[in-house]
């Protein structure tokens, strides 16, 4: 073997090695988490932590069902409002708006990603939480009597308000996965379909959404997975108060990232404690790297399948 070429094995054992470096934090991370966790799981059976909404740590109960429960309302009302408008937004940047116009609007949505979450929980305070308070509570309530309206003690702070907070945070990842997946299925399709009479939204409707339905999967499932995850916002508008199951939009919801972030370095002297917050920990984590697997390999096969 020439220099040269012992050159090249021995960079490319090395990047391999820093490469299987990097993939193993996740491993390693949830190997930490489990071992941490191991305590509670062997005195309670994980059936009783998941569905039990009993939460009082001095007397040794750790149920996480109504955090559980916070987590996917908040999740689910982001992903109900975030796709259908982040979606029609990517369809507006691929397919009609002007080539400066895109240009404009495109760094606006990356800027959108870069902002703190501070910010939206910020943002959410002032403007959200008296919008839903004071127009969307007592516009529903009139309307809907499965929504009971809380005049005297309704603060405001709720899943809802959680649920817009996180729906313009995830905007920016389902509108650039979407955007930039519509722009790779050829040109030669739209053409075809309007050459057979079909209108510009026929097309797209039929034939461009249609061949771009995996990677607006994928979009969807890494905007769940950011919703999922997201902490500092929802700890801020969302209300977390403990104790409390939410059964409705309008109830305050405690998602388990906010009660790791809230709660984890208090009372550690409590017994099992610390291994019941781990324990919340491994379950967003788990869930989290589930979303992202699934929605990387989606576009991984799509990449693969435009080579």
């Amino acid at each position: 073997m020439t220099w040269r070429g012992f050159k090249d094995a021995i960079g490319a054992k090395i990047m391999f090695l820093f490469a299987s470096f990097i993939l193993s934090l996740a491993f390693v991370m949830a190997l930490g988490l489990y071992l941490r966790a191991r305590p509670i799981l062997a005195i309670r059976p994980l059936k009783a932590l998941l569905f039990s909404s009993l939460w009082q740590p001095l007397q040794g109960e750790f149920g996480l069902a109504s955090f559980i429960a916070g987590t996917l309302w908040v999740t689910i009302i982001a992903i109900i409002i975030a796709v259908p408008l982040s979606i029609l937004t990517a369809i507006y940047l691929s397919e009609y708006a002007h080539r400066r116009i895109r240009e404009f609007l495109k760094p606006v949505v990356d800027l959108l990603a870069g902002i703190s979450p501070v910010i939206y929980g910020v943002w959410g305070i002032i403007a959200i939480v008296p919008l839903v308070r004071d127009y969307l509570m007592p516009f529903l309530s009139e309307r809907f009597s499965f929504f009971p309206f809380k005049s005297d003690n309704y603060t405001g702070y709720s899943a809802i308000t959680g649920g817009i907070v996180l729906a313009v945070m995830v905007f920016p990842i389902i509108i650039s996965i979407v955007e930039e997946v519509m722009r790779t299925v050829p040109f030669e399709i739209r053409e075809a379909s309007q050459a057979l009479g079909a209108t510009k939204w026929q097309t797209i409707k039929h034939a461009v959404l249609k061949k771009a339905l995996p990677g607006i999967v994928a979009a969807v499932i890494l905007g769940l997975s950011r919703a999922f995850g997201e902490t500092m916002a929802v700890l801020m508008v969302a209300g977390c108060a403990l104790h409390s199951f939410p059964r409705s939009i309008f109830d305050t919801a405690y998602p388990l990232p906010a009660l790791i972030a809230n709660t984890y370095g208090e009372m550690m002297s409590i017994p099992l404690y610390d291994a019941a917050i781990l324990l919340a920990a491994l379950i967003l984590l788990m869930v989290t790297t589930c979303f992202n697997m699934i929605a990387w390999g989606i576009l991984l096969r799509i990449e693969q399948r435009e080579m």
